[in-house]
């Protein structure tokens, strides 16, 4: 099992938006081979933050991968895919990038040396302690069984 980061424009696909959406919903029209790749060894349970870009910049929610890699209904090439999240919870205190930036624990993370990726791992240790300046302890663990509320 394992952790990522999903982001999204909030004017595209908003946190809100996730979580008033009915059930899992397509992390479709990612066009990027190694966002794609990440996606397809992603397995049922694995968490995810979910990071709003551009303006806002910082993680605000939880996500569950509740579908794996299948094909992206929004491509006409076979060769996109992607995977179904669900909304989990609310980060209580979203973790902007300056912050996750200026921690020493997450100056490896892929989000603070390769902010254009799309879809990105995030190790353990950076998944419990961004819980953690979230506010968010004990983190949640993957896998996370569906229908199992967020701590």
């Amino acid at each position: 099992m394992a952790y990522w980061l999903f982001k999204s424009e909030p004017q595209t696909w908003s946190w809100e938006d996730q979580k008033n959406h009915e059930g899992p919903a397509e992390w479709d029209g990612v066009r990027n081979y190694q966002a794609r790749n990440n996606m397809r060894q992603m397995q049922v349970g694995d968490l995810g933050f979910f990071y709003h870009s551009v303006k806002e910049k910082k993680v605000v929610g939880i996500v569950r991968v509740a579908v794996p890699a299948h094909p992206d209904s929004t491509a006409d090439d076979p060769r996109w895919e992607c995977v179904d999240v669900e909304a989990l919870c609310d980060m209580p205190r979203p973790v902007s990038l300056s912050e996750i930036k200026e921690n020493p624990k997450l100056a490896d993370m892929v989000l603070v040396n390769n902010s254009r990726l799309s879809v990105q791992p995030v190790t353990e240790e950076e998944w419990r302690e961004v819980c953690r300046m979230g506010g968010l302890e004990p983190a949640p663990e993957a896998p996370w069984p569906a229908g199992k509320p967020c701590p």
